[in-house]
């Protein structure tokens, strides 16, 4: 516990923020060491690294005020996580999802080679699934798909057809993503109150990754397919193929 209280110090100055969050910060780095150096004794391990859903704001509870409160890291710190997508955990921006994923699997996947493939920490399960044999139930990994083909780098077309997003206050608020295509099903960010400006519904998030522009006018076509593909896969409760492998 005293060497857990020394690195606190270390770092408490450089963030400028509650030693929760120093905590959280130096236990992640010390985790993520632990679990590598396993894996280096395993050679057979695949070794997945991903992120909870995009940077966000620190939650802390001060023990001698006894009272729960949140360091605003964008306004109090100047500190922005998510630059350049815009948006925060929560919301249904980019900033809300993009996330590292990160695999390690000696003699299947090849070091220092990475993928364009649309993928979602939901896809895990059915890519697993496929490793061991093991197959889905159909009410089992609604949207989940596999990624196999693509971690050993054989996959040449999209596995994905399109991604569905949902933002913090549930089922209202969700989108929908198709190669650089992004649709989104309400307005305003989906999660977190903001002082300006509503959520522009319909843009490309690679080459806008402010998501500053509205499209929709230039590309209604698009629209519609989007619209009608979030709204087919909520009438049958799952984006995946069903009754097939995934």
């Amino acid at each position: 516990m005293n060497l857990w209280l020394r690195r606190v110090e270390q770092y408490k100055g450089a963030m400028r923020t509650r030693p929760a969050a120093c905590v959280a910060v130096i236990l992640c780095a010390h985790l993520a060491s632990a679990v590598l150096s396993v894996a280096a004794a395993q050679p057979n391990i695949l070794l997945i690294l991903a992120d909870d859903l995009g940077y966000g704001d620190v939650r802390c509870y001060n023990e001698q005020s006894k009272v729960a409160s949140v360091v605003r890291m964008r306004a109090d710190h100047a500190h922005d996580g998510a630059r350049p997508w815009r948006g925060v955990k929560r919301d249904n921006w980019d900033g809300g999802h993009r996330v590292p994923f990160l695999v390690r699997w000696p003699g299947k996947v090849k070091p220092s080679t990475t993928s364009a493939q649309l993928t979602s920490l939901t896809d895990v399960m059915a890519t697993i699934a496929a490793i061991i044999g093991a197959k889905l139930p159909d009410n089992a990994a609604e949207d989940s798909f596999n990624l196999l083909s693509a971690l050993r780098g054989e996959a040449k077309s999209p596995i994905r057809p399109y991604l569905l997003t949902q933002a913090f206050r549930g089922a209202q608020t969700l989108a929908i993503r198709r190669g650089p295509w992004k649709y989104l099903d309400h307005s305003g960010s989906g999660g977190n109150h903001y002082d300006q400006g509503e959520l522009k519904r319909f843009h490309i998030p690679d080459t806008d990754p402010g998501e500053t522009k509205n499209i929709h006018v230039e590309r209604p076509d698009i629209a519609r397919e989007l619209k009608a593909l979030l709204e087919a896969s909520k009438a049958q409760g799952h984006s995946a193929s069903r009754g097939s492998p995934q």
